[in-house]
């Protein structure tokens, strides 16, 4: 039986994470995994240096993407593996995306302004290492100049929904997102469902319905911040949805503070066992996405 782990969430400097696509590679030789994901947000740029570098290494390097997708009661990321990056369609989709967050980021500069914060774009643009900037970059600037102390602070305090230095961006709904994602030979799983709904379980349930109803594949089954009980309640409801259980640590790096590459907390383990089903069905999507 073979001891060593895989990370089926991950970020680099393309997105959010501190580390770059090259960086992260080697750091997940280090902590010896046998196959990661790099999902980074709403872009595919750091994949060709990560697979290129797995390969060198020995690491197999699944091509991801984590799509936001509007939600109401709280936050809905869709993790795609096996993506197609460089499929047209779809990453003419994630340009969309990414406009989005551009249109977004001199709000909220304007907004922290308003907070009597002395905070400037091209301060956000340098803490991003010039990967797309995305919010943890602005609560990096804000620790940077004393206003916080930890970039969790800065979130609570001025960028989490409802914070005054939050504003909204558009978002795929979660069928646009999902379809965006197999058509470009992906399975989609959704990300740490606990960000669904801000005070209850409950209402997961039978939004889970609704979403296998319109092709969710999977289910994030395992992630760093889990306790067992909960760990219990996704693995039974994705048994009961019948979607494929998924995994992974949501690395980032600095930008996320005590949550490791591979064992998140200290105590993720993340089966290769779990890769197989979620390769075999993506052959199906990736087949169609060729003779659709």
């Amino acid at each position: 039986m073979n001891d060593r782990w895989i990370d089926l969430h991950t970020h680099s400097t393309a997105s959010d994470g501190s580390l770059t696509p090259l960086e992260l590679i080697r750091y997940a030789a280090e902590k010896n995994l046998r196959a990661m994901a790099l999902t980074d947000h709403d872009c595919v740029d750091g994949l060709d240096e990560a697979v290129a570098e797995g390969e060198r290494l020995g690491i197999e390097v699944i091509p991801s993407v984590e799509l936001s997708a509007d939600h109401s009661g709280g936050t809905m990321h869709i993790l795609g593996f096996f993506v197609d990056r460089r499929n047209e369609g779809f990453c003419g989709r994630l340009r969309r995306l990414q406009e989005a967050r551009r249109e977004r980021n001199p709000k909220i500069i304007e907004k922290l302004q308003g907070q009597g914060l002395k905070i400037t774009y091209d301060e956000v643009v340098s803490a991003s290492g010039g990967g797309q900037v995305g919010r943890p970059h602005f609560a990096k600037v804000l620790v940077q100049k004393g206003y916080v102390s930890s970039m969790q602070e800065a979130f609570e305090r001025y960028l989490k929904k409802g914070a005054p230095g939050y504003v909204e961006k558009f978002r795929f709904s979660p069928q646009e997102a999902i379809s965006a994602i197999h058509e470009a030979g992906g399975v989609a799983v959704l990300a740490h469902p606990f960000t669904l709904y801000k005070d209850t379980t409950a209402a997961i349930d039978p939004l889970l319905a609704g979403l296998s109803g319109i092709g969710l594949d999977g289910i994030e089954v395992i992630y760093s911040t889990y306790s067992p009980d909960q760990a219990r309640y996704y693995q039974e409801l994705a048994d009961k949805h019948h979607l494929l259980p998924s995994g992974g640590s949501d690395f980032h790096g600095a930008h996320k503070p005590g949550i490791d590459l591979g064992i998140g907390q200290g105590r993720l383990k993340v089966p290769f066992e779990l890769l197989e089903p979620l390769r075999k069905k993506a052959r199906g999507y990736a087949v169609s996405s060729h003779t659709g």
